[in-house]
């Protein structure tokens, strides 16, 4: 038999009323009720009427997600996330890519304008957008894995990311401390667009000059495109290893960057991590599956996303905003080894 909204309830231990404010994002409840609603909905399989919902309110249930290369494998454990937390709640979710040869925020406002929707999230894309950009759109928006400019009033967004420059940072201080001194860096980054692997650039050259390490423009990607795949990462590490025989580790900031610089590793006669030791960034299940397997610095997928949509409920039910930033993990399955020369 299908669960109601009493089951909910009752499972949960709250009343009837609480329970219809969780769901609909709408009026005020404590954390505590709202874990022990949702716990409910998922050990329960509830799913919500939306329909009916819709010509009672009389309302949009609609957020928009437009995501930034939806091929992205990171980008779709999120997704996945999304699109179920989102119906639990009774909405509905309608997906869109966003080629790089467009503007996320462009395409948001035109999309806000145009079609009947409550909220939009924007997944990937720039750092930067300024407060102009939010009072266009006129719905609740929440930004994931990127974030405003500095000057934008928090109450005007939400977001949910990492410090990518930090984390950035922290993983190349670990290949460090492994005893490398030598370490390549592959990233893209489009234009003079502000990305998250901008600041993981910066990051990469903080823990170098932190630790008295020369910066060798020589060791990291210069190729302004916009690719940013398996095969850009495979061409990158074969240019970059023909001028460098001497380098012993390389971080790739994505893991699908580094799949392809590990394949140009193992093509070129080296071994991982005995020769080179090779670093993704993302924590995808490509990397662990690929033989080898490689480590990466890990980011909260699950976690990210489940903030995402917490957020935008909290923004269409009580207009409150909020900026989270998550940490990660160095995941270690065993590509990056101590230097043995």
């Amino acid at each position: 038999m299908k669960a109601t909204i009493k089951d909910i309830a009752k499972l949960s231990g709250v009343g009837i009323a609480t329970v219809s404010r969780v769901l609909n994002g709408s009026g005020a409840a404590s954390k505590e009720a709202k874990e022990r609603v949702m716990d409910a909905v998922r050990e329960l399989n509830y799913i919500p009427n939306s329909n009916a919902r819709n010509l009672k309110l009389g309302q949009s249930r609609t957020i928009l997600l437009l995501a930034k290369s939806i091929i992205n494998p990171f980008f779709q454990k999120m997704i996945y996330v999304i699109e179920r937390q989102i119906s639990l709640r009774g909405y509905s979710l309608e997906i869109k890519n966003v080629s790089h040869m467009d503007e996320e925020m462009i395409v948001a406002q035109r999309e806000a304008q145009n079609g009947n929707l409550c909220g939009i999230i924007i997944m990937g894309g720039r750092y930067g957008y300024k407060e102009e950009d939010f009072k266009r759109l006129r719905i609740p928006c929440v930004l994931v894995t990127i974030t405003a400019d500095e000057s934008v009033g928090k109450e005007l967004y939400s977001s949910v990311i990492i410090d990518d420059q930090k984390e950035s940072r922290k993983a190349v201080e670990s290949l460090i401390k492994m005893g490398h001194r030598r370490i390549g860096c592959i990233y893209n980054n489009y234009g003079s667009l502000v990305t998250p692997n901008y600041y993981r650039l910066q990051g990469y050259k903080q823990a170098l000059e932190e630790n008295d390490i020369r910066y060798d423009p020589g060791l990291v990607s210069t190729i302004n495109v916009m690719e940013s795949g398996y095969e850009f990462g495979f061409k990158i590490m074969k240019n970059i290893l023909e001028q460098n025989r001497d380098m012993s580790a390389v971080i790739a900031m994505a893991d699908v960057m580094a799949i392809g610089a590990a394949k140009a590793v193992l093509s070129s006669g080296l071994r991982i991590p005995e020769d080179i030791s090779v670093m993704g960034f993302d924590g995808i299940e490509e990397a662990e599956y690929y033989n080898p397997a490689l480590d990466s610095v890990g980011q909260p997928a699950q976690q990210m996303a489940q903030q995402a949509v917490d957020a935008m409920m909290e923004m269409i039910g009580s207009g409150t905003t909020s900026q989270i930033v998550l940490e990660t993990n160095i995941i270690r399955r065993g590509s990056c080894a101590k230097v043995n020369r």
